[in-house]
């Protein structure tokens, strides 16, 4: 083969397999849908997957986890460790050093300023930040000149890794943001509807609890990046029409979260037009139980702790409806080989998760019963039981969604036989997992005695997911209905086995630690976990560079995105 040949097809391959010579936006549009719409792209004012997701494509941390969960590099040139001196033998310092050149979206220079200026945001006791048991134990985040930053602790920190990284901690424009701070945070619109971001994309029109139009962001680091110029991201509808939409219309490139009965993903997957997608990670299907009262008369302090629950406070209530459970079942008619039965709210990586808590899936009514009976819980009119004049009759909310609505009606059944009375109610779930203070149907607001929904945490170590619990981390009008302690749990030995993980590096021991949070969790029922569930998406056949990442936001990596050849 001549030299001159040769060359021609090196550079062919060379632009074809992505390379600094190739064309940003060279594939034209891509199409994505969830069918839980966001309603905010701001990670700071939201728990929902939706919007995390969503806010992936336009803002970045200092370091992601990939798809095996492993930490790396971002925004920042190194992952800072003690071995290579960004973290002090102490363990109380971290120092991030920014990569340089990056530029915002709006081509502003990012600078560390930007970094300490987020955690200011977050930090702020009247923002209500939903992040913010990512920075517990933060005394400072100093910008130390234009790419250096450093974090301190006020406690040796083994594990220092909360702040910036992952999708729910990426960091905010100081300009864009610098006056919506405090109790102005939720009334920035703008700010939280087109955030100015270092990711590969920016956003043209967002319509809440709708649809997401993005361009290519022109100053994105590498110029070859993305492949897309520009993306549609629709939301809205239910899993089953954005399955279709992917596998047998092929309308949509990526289809997210497809919780389905499997024969039904398995008939769309028949047409040949995608592919499905699966990975397990830490990703729960659970119950909640709400410790306070809910009910209306309550007024402004409702779903707070001015007010303990009618019933929900005693234990052995929420033990006897989590006896009544059959997980087996609900895996066999919700997921299928893409669930698995569990009793912990942190099934993963293995060393971390607890193997004391397995007599929960073993269906047991006549068991709950006795419970019942034993604790003055007798039957009344309508066999649903009753004690010095307190019914046990529970509203129980969810998203709408087949497989959750299926889990509803058969949870009520078993709830029924042990003589609990039960109100199902479902809401649309970009309502349900928005961020919305003014709504009451948000899963913060949490208007209602137990709901369901699932979560995870990002990595493999769950020191700050375990952190979401802490007394007074629980949302309330004060935080604007922020925050993740949605049971409103509070427990003196809980919290002092976080403060005692927070300082532990030990894996082993923080292993122990994070096993005996998990164990209180469940043990007192505040945490009732069904179903360990393996995220499953679909892209179409013609997409290329997807990675699925069930350890951080599953649009990570959208900038690698591009069409097949």
């Amino acid at each position: 083969m001549g030299l001159a040949r040769w060359a021609l097809m090196a550079v062919g391959v060379f632009l074809l397999s992505g390379g600094a010579a190739a064309e940003r936006g060279r594939d034209g549009h891509a199409r994505i849908i969830y069918w839980q719409a966001p309603s905010i792209l701001n990670p700071y004012l939201s728990g929902g997957t939706k919007d995390l997701d969503a806010a992936a494509m336009i803002l970045e941390p200092l370091a992601r986890f990939d798809e095996s969960g492993n930490l790396t590099p971002w925004l920042a040139t190194t992952v800072p460790t003690v071995a290579n001196g960004g973290v002090s033998a102490d363990l109380k310092t971290v120092t991030w050093k920014l990569r340089e050149g990056l530029l915002w979206s709006d081509g502003s220079p990012l600078t560390a300023a930007d970094v300490a200026f987020t955690a200011e945001y977050c930090r702020d006791p009247a923002g209500g930040c939903s992040q913010l048991a990512k920075f517990d134990d933060v005394t400072t985040v100093e910008a130390l000149d234009h790419l250096t930053v450093r974090i301190t602790f006020g406690v040796p920190k083994p594990y220092p890794y909360g702040p910036f990284a992952g999708a729910t901690s990426p960091i905010l424009q100081k300009a864009q943001f610098g006056d919506c701070k405090g109790a102005r945070a939720p009334e920035c619109t703008e700010a939280n509807f087109r955030p100015v971001g270092t990711g590969p994309f920016r956003v043209t029109e967002f319509r809440p609890n709708d649809v997401i139009l993005l361009e290519a962001n022109p100053h994105y680091r590498d110029p070859a990046k993305p492949a897309f110029a520009t993306v549609t991201f629709k939301g809205g509808g239910d899993a089953a029409a954005a399955a279709r939409a992917v596998l047998a219309t092929g309308e949509f490139d990526y289809a997210w979260n497809l919780q389905l009965a499997p024969d039904v993903l398995e008939g769309m997957r028949a047409a040949g037009k995608g592919s499905v997608i699966s990975s397990f990670g830490t990703l729960v299907e659970r119950l909640v139980v709400n410790l306070t009262d809910p009910s209306p008369a309550r007024g402004e302090a409702r779903s707070t702790r001015s007010h303990p629950h009618p019933f929900l406070t005693e234990r052995t209530v929420r033990k006897a409806l989590s006896m009544a459970i059959d997980r087996e079942l609900l895996v066999e008619i919700g997921y299928g080989q893409t669930g698995r039965p569990t009793c912990n709210v942190v099934p993963a990586p293995a060393i971390y998760a607890s193997k004391a808590n397995d007599d929960c899936l073993r269906q047991d009514i006549e068991g709950a019963k006795r419970l019942l009976d034993a604790a003055g819980w007798r039957p009344g009119p309508g066999g649903v039981r009753q004690k010095d004049g307190v019914r046990l009759s529970i509203l129980f909310q969810t998203s709408t969604n087949a497989v959750r609505q299926d889990f509803q009606a058969l949870i009520k059944q078993w709830w029924s036989e042990i003589g609990v009375e039960t109100e199902l109610r479902n809401i649309d779930a970009s309502v349900f997992f928005g961020g919305d203070p003014g709504s009451p149907d948000t899963f913060q607001k949490f208007f209602a005695d137990i709901e369901m929904y699932a979560n995870k945490f990002e990595g493999t170590d769950p020191e700050t997911y375990l952190a979401s619990w802490r007394c007074g981390n629980e949302p309330r009008p004060a935080s604007q209905w922020q925050g993740l302690n949605m049971p409103r749990y509070c427990s003196e030995a809980y919290d002092r086995l976080l403060a005692e993980m927070a300082v532990t590096g030990d894996i082993s021991e923080r292993a122990r630690l994070a096993r005996a949070m998990n164990d209180l969790l469940v043990q007192d029922y505040v945490l009732i976990p069904l179903v360990r569930r393996g995220r499953v998406s679909a892209h179409a056949r013609s997409l290329a560079g997807v990675r699925l990442n069930t350890w951080d936001s599953e649009l990570w990596n959208i900038a690698d995105w591009h069409r097949a050849r």
